[in-house]
């Protein structure tokens, strides 16, 4: 029986690229000259689809594969796939949750860190020999006590929680329904939320719902000695609006792992000190990255052995 053919949509993980080689007939789109004539070349035989968030899997793509039965994705966002689609579709759809949750919770938490006691600057102050010729570096902000907001109270954002309560951090959490069990402060108002919050974390998924949910009057809430940290998708923050406050300075910092136009990042952001810029490295570890290739593998012998799928997205 012929191995099914995987369509890998743009480089990850050596590891995973190489396990898939073994396992599967892998065709890589990124490597074709013309990578449109080659989704026309096998279109009748790709079985698979492995893609990433810098890979837009659209309607567009997932009808010009009329044998595509699965979307792995190398990736716990599923903002870039079309889940309609693979519902009319029937095409499987799966994830990689649970296994990046601590590194991006641990992110989250350096850049609260970061930005709140300047440690990038503090660091350049060193380096470029300021230290001896002016003395003492300017005071920052401390983060422990100090009253945290959560948008998006998922896996994520819970462990962020978690990690804020060792820093006996006040918690309070933005989500559509009050979660059963949970010991936090819920709010129904992102407004309200973030004008009882010294720092604003974003943990919640990127959805239509929630593109530009913080906006002007959010950020504008948070105040110019608010801190607002964003770890999970860029256009769930309104970035001109986000930029426009920091040049007024209508808001204290700012810690970012993710942007509108990855990997274009605004301009008048890389000339501010009070600001950490990262380039989407919550799960980017060699531990995580390696569990995640390894679920992707797995959901695909799943699906191809006729057995259950590990990390099924449910398409609703």
């Amino acid at each position: 029986m012929a191995s099914p053919v995987v369509l890998m949509a743009v480089p990850m993980l050596p590891d995973l690229e190489l396990a898939l080689d073994s396992k599967f007939r892998l065709l890589r789109l990124w490597q074709a000259e013309d990578p449109g004539a080659m989704l026309r070349q096998h279109s009748g035989q790709i079985q698979a689809l492995v893609v990433n968030h810098k890979f837009e899997a659209s309607a567009a793509v997932i009808d010009a594969l009329p044998r595509l039965e699965i979307v792995s994705s190398f990736s716990v966002g599923l903002d870039k796939i079309d889940l309609k689609k693979c519902k009319e579709r029937g095409v499987a759809v799966t994830n990689t949750p649970d296994v990046l949750t601590d590194e991006t919770a641990d992110l989250a938490m350096a850049l609260l860190l970061g930005t709140m006691r300047r440690i990038c600057p503090a660091d350049r102050y060193v380096r470029e020999g300021l230290w001896p010729v002016h003395g003492d570096f300017p005071l920052s902000h401390k983060v422990s006590g100090k009253r945290i907001g959560i948008v998006g109270l998922g896996r994520i954002g819970s462990a962020i929680a978690k990690r804020a309560e060792g820093f006996s951090c006040g918690i309070s959490y933005f989500s559509r329904e009050k979660k059963p069990g949970v010991p936090y402060a819920h709010y129904s108002s992102l407004v309200d939320l973030a004008r009882d919050s010294d720092a604003l974390i974003v943990a919640c998924a990127l959805t239509p719902e929630t593109r530009h949910l913080v906006s002007r009057e959010v950020i504008d809430a948070l105040g110019p000695e608010g801190t607002l940290v964003n770890i999970a998708r860029g256009p769930i923050v309104d970035e001109a609006e986000l930029v426009q406050a920091l040049v007024d300075k209508r808001l204290g910092a700012a810690g970012l792992d993710v942007f509108e136009a990855e990997p274009q990042v605004p301009q008048e952001l890389l000339g501010m000190d009070n600001v950490v810029l990262l380039p989407h490295v919550g799960s980017g570890t060699w531990d995580t990255r390696r569990a995640m290739g390894d679920l992707v593998v797995r959901n695909l012998e799943a699906h191809f052995s006729g057995k259950s799928l590990v990390t099924p997205v449910a398409l609703e």
